[in-house]
């Protein structure tokens, strides 16, 4: 199993990656830069989209463009002309805050949490945002959210970072279920960040200041272990026409002069081929 340079970046933070699957494109985000950028692995065609906002996190649409959470709005970005369109406005009452990882999930909606961009534990919120453009608060007093994973049998997990935790919830419609704990890695110098699952029910963990992805098993133990050349991976995404190509995003974020010098490639996306299929991305409806 062997980890390949899909993209040489000096993202500051590298985020979010989505694959569009009619497109043979990956997206991704760089906070810091607010950037989304794109490339076609097949074609090796790329691109960038500059944004007057930070963005975070991404999901394809039914209607076309991509959703687009960022700073404290969800909105819509044109990929014919560049432009972002705000939709829905939240945590007025925090102006610290941004948003952070968020994904459609089984259910439709799309989820994503917020976070204080100053780093202060406990002021984030986690929301869901349906079809109808109808936004509801799920959960208070989160520290990062990440690797916000939507499963059929109606499973929420979140990571908050900050914790080094991640938790499984039960959704069912605008209630959440009190979380219980999947995976920790309190005690250890990395923490989880985001996440992709695979068809056999398992979850790809990136993890931040840990140089590598965990495979966990439905039941949170590690099941396998990938190494990278980077130590802050920040996130992962299923793509490639037979989706077995795992795409990892990263960052220079927080990284002196020496810890870069000894990771010329930090800030870049890698891909590693898996004999596991990814479960694939939901489209937002609205």
């Amino acid at each position: 199993m062997r980890v390949e340079l899909a993209a040489r970046r000096e993202n500051i933070l590298g985020e979010g990656p989505l694959w569009d699957q009619a497109r043979g494109r990956l997206y991704w985000v760089d906070i810091r830069g607010k950037l989304i950028e794109w490339m076609e692995p097949d074609s090796g065609a790329a691109g960038t989209y500059r944004l007057p906002v930070r963005p975070s996190a991404l999901a394809l649409r039914a209607q076309g463009g991509l959703l687009v959470a960022a700073d404290r709005v969800v909105g819509v970005l044109d990929l014919q002309n560049g432009a972002f369109e705000p939709r829905v406005g939240f945590d007025e009452d925090r102006p610290a805050n941004r948003t952070n990882d968020g994904a459609v999930g089984a259910d439709g909606r799309f989820w994503f949490g917020t976070m204080d961009d100053g780093g202060k534990s406990g002021r984030g919120r986690l929301y869901a945002l349906s079809p109808d453009w109808r936004l509801s608060v799920m959960r208070e007093n989160i520290g990062i959210p990440n690797g916000i994973v939507g499963l059929p049998d109606g499973t929420l997990y979140v990571a908050d970072s900050f914790e080094q935790v991640i938790w499984s919830h039960a959704a069912t419609g605008d209630t959440l279920s009190a979380p219980s704990m999947f995976f920790s890695a309190k005690g250890e110098k990395y923490t989880p960040d985001g996440a992709a699952p695979d068809e056999e029910g398992c979850l790809w963990s990136a993890q931040w200041d840990g140089a590598c992805i965990l495979r966990l098993a439905p039941d949170g133990t590690v099941a396998l272990k990938i190494g990278l050349p980077v130590s802050r991976p920040t996130a992962c995404a299923f793509g490639g026409p037979d989706l077995r190509t795992l795409f990892i995003t990263s960052a220079r974020d927080g990284l002196g002069p020496e810890q870069l010098a000894r990771e010329p490639l930090a800030g870049s996306v890698f891909s590693v081929r898996l004999d596991t299929r990814g479960a694939g991305k939901e489209v937002f409806a609205g």
